[in-house]
């Protein structure tokens, strides 16, 4: 008798539907992703304010530059920026050796004075500000470049060198790669269905709740069917928003709720401050993009506890993407865990969080 396929224990591919790439699952290998010893590092204590940082209020960074001594957000441009505004004109077009120059600009965005906090220990009337800060870098530098991509790197394992609460902002004049493949997908989806690409998709996984792992009145966050990060999420608004700056007051109070609850779950999974690789994608700054819906991108490296995680193998490198978790399982996992904070339950956090 031919066996009945089975996603849950059956080895097949999922096509992303905002790249048009594919990535291969293999389910049958790790029917039990969380079983075995659970690893954790210990708890690090950091100062609120750390001198030596060049992040923190009123350091001194390369070059003499005197950060202020900024109570809130406090945003600059990096010292050691990947894009320049003044880049000389220059372009290549041999066919083997093609090249040409970029202009754009980089900056450092502080998300807190704090240095002993993360966006998961912050308020969500501190994530607000946040918010805002995002809504207003993209409303200047859109003004100038065609793409603004805003991101986060935390955590040592994801590559960041400064455990102080911040992120960056690129803006640039060419639209990167993987958003270029986003923006043809979206674009080729709304010619034949005459609808947003992402509205479609999420109204569907709201239907189907199995890879739903929180939502709000104005915003859910999924573990997507595509998913290759074994703990990755997109984060998607209910109704069709193309750019940060768009969102209405209540819906920046509601994605700072929600991003509050993902990252404190993030945190709970290993009981680590969870490192992660996140950024926004929202539409470019000029042409046609009405089939454009903003979201983030959620990209976690950790697979089985604090200090394991997933790496690209040679098939990978080789041939395509692979995961063993299915997204599904994923989705579950988040969804079991608690919304409050680990360091809260372990009485860790100290008497001065009493106060905030």
């Amino acid at each position: 008798m031919t066996p009945t396929f089975s996603a849950t224990n059956h080895p097949h591919r999922r096509r992303n539907a905002l790249t048009g790439e594919w990535i291969l699952v293999s389910p049958h290998r790790n029917k039990r992703p969380w079983q075995g010893q659970i690893e954790k590092i210990a708890l690090e204590q950091r100062p609120a304010f750390d001198p030596t940082c060049y992040l923190c209020p009123s350091v001194e960074r390369v070059g003499g530059v005197v950060n202020p001594n900024y109570k809130e957000t406090f945003s600059f441009t990096n010292d050691f920026a990947a894009l320049l505004s003044d880049t000389p004109h220059y372009k290549n077009n041999d066919a083997l050796f093609q090249s040409e120059s970029v202009r754009g600009t980089s900056r450092v965005l502080c998300f807190s004075p704090r240095h002993d906090l993360t966006l998961a220990e912050m308020q969500t009337s501190e994530i607000r500000k946040v918010v805002d800060m995002w809504a207003n870098q993209v409303t200047e530098l859109s003004q100038t470049y065609t793409w603004v991509q805003l991101f986060e790197t935390k955590g040592a394992i994801c590559g960041t060198s400064n455990p102080h609460p911040h992120g960056q902002v690129w803006a640039s004049d060419f639209l990167p790669i993987y958003v270029d493949k986003e923006d043809q997908q979206q674009k080729t989806y709304f010619a034949k269905q005459n609808s947003v690409l992402l509205l479609d998709y999420l109204e569907s996984e709201l239907k189907h709740g199995e890879r739903i792992v929180l939502e709000n009145e104005h915003w859910v966050v999924l573990v997507p069917y595509w998913a290759y990060w074994p703990f990755e999420t997109l984060v998607l608004p209910r109704r069709h928003v193309q750019h940060i700056p768009d969102l209405s007051p209540d819906e920046r109070n509601a994605l700072s709720d929600i991003l509050r609850r993902l990252l404190t779950r993030y945190d709970n999974l290993f009981e680590t401050e969870f490192p992660y690789r996140s950024g926004w994608h929202g539409a470019p700054s000029s042409g046609d993009t009405k089939h454009w819906q903003l979201h983030a991108h959620y990209y976690p490296p950790l697979l089985r506890s604090s200090t394991v995680q997933k790496f690209l193998a040679s098939y990978e490198w080789l041939a395509e993407a692979q995961r063993d978790l299915t997204a599904e399982q994923a989705a579950e996992r988040l969804r079991s865990l608690s919304e409050v904070h680990y360091k809260d339950r372990q009485g860790r956090r100290g008497e001065e969080e009493k106060g905030r």
